[in-house]
């Protein structure tokens, strides 16, 4: 006797969901489960049945109980249906993936996700495919990546955004049209500078100079300016006229001498001040004569 001839070749249980659309375990699984359903209900059907029939003999026979018996025979006939259905859906479950769900490998079939493809690539071209990919997936990685920076930089920006804002809404104020007077102000200092870079350089002789400096270095004091001369000619004759003030008497401190020193001492006695006194001989026109008067003074 012959041994029987091997089945064909099928394909792969991994590509039958691919190609059935469906996975076909799940689909003998839920029919399974529909007959495990079905043999409950008729153990329940059941057991109404015999606890209508106990009922009935009981009610003629009060000291018999058939409770005991009924969920017995119960446990019996379910334990045995069950065990029928496992076995029964067991073949069920086998024959079915080995002549229902099984694919000839020789049939001519295209799984959808391969439908359009060329398969007749060299090993050097698949190669180059998946150089290719390798490349894909990094440029793809490197955008998932600029993606975040992005991301991060926009949010980032909105609260630099917000703060700037309200730094703005702080700042208002200088908005107001009271601010704007402070615009004017560097044009009119550059004018103001301006102004004073082109006044001509200061001469010492028309400036006003402290009474109480000293003269210019290798010069005397009334020969370095009119100014100097005056205050030099003050400061003499002031002194000249308390120490006669202090040795005679008030009538006859300033009866001598000339008449235009005298004059000017006089009043510079009962003013007592140097500005006055250069005043005076300013109006009195006597700078010269001054002059001369002190140095015969000097020289006395």
């Amino acid at each position: 006797m012959s041994a029987p001839a091997a089945p064909p070749p099928t394909v792969p249980s991994v590509l039958l969901p691919e190609l059935l659309g469906f996975i076909p375990q799940f689909l003998l699984d839920d029919i399974i489960n529909i007959a495990n359903d079905e043999a409950k209900q008729s153990v329940d059907a059941m057991e109404q049945f015999l606890q209508r029939w106990a009922d009935a003999r009981a009610s003629k026979a009060a000291e018999w109980d058939p409770t005991q018996e009924i969920e017995q025979g119960l446990v019996s006939f379910q334990t045995l249906l069950e065990s029928h259905v496992d076995v029964a859906f067991d073949f069920f479950e086998a024959w079915s993936m080995r002549n229902i769900f099984a694919v000839d490998a020789n049939l001519p079939i295209v799984a959808p996700h391969q439908a359009g493809l060329d398969l007749e690539h060299s090993p050097e071209q698949e190669q180059e495919l998946l150089a290719e990919i390798d490349e894909l997936r990094r440029k793809v990685h490197a955008q998932r990546k600029l993606k975040r920076l992005y991301s991060r930089a926009v949010r980032r920006s909105g609260k630099d955004l917000e703060h700037a804002r309200e730094r703005l809404e702080r700042l208002s104020f200088l908005r107001a049209p009271q601010m704007q007077a402070l615009l004017d102000l560097p044009s009119e200092f550059e004018t103001m500078f301006d102004a004073v870079a082109s006044l001509p350089p200061l001469d010492p002789s028309d400036a006003g100079l402290d009474p109480g400096a000293g003269p210019e270095p290798g010069k005397r004091p009334w020969e370095t300016s009119k100014t100097g001369y005056l205050n030099w000619a003050v400061e003499q004759l002031m002194q000249r006229a308390k120490e006669r003030a202090k040795s005679e008497p008030a009538g006859n401190a300033f009866g001598e001498g000339s008449s235009a020193v005298s004059a000017a001492t006089a009043a510079a006695y009962e003013v007592g001040s140097a500005q006055d006194v250069r005043a005076l001989l300013e109006q009195m026109g006597g700078s010269v004569e001054g002059r001369k008067d002190a140095d015969q003074m000097d020289t006395s």
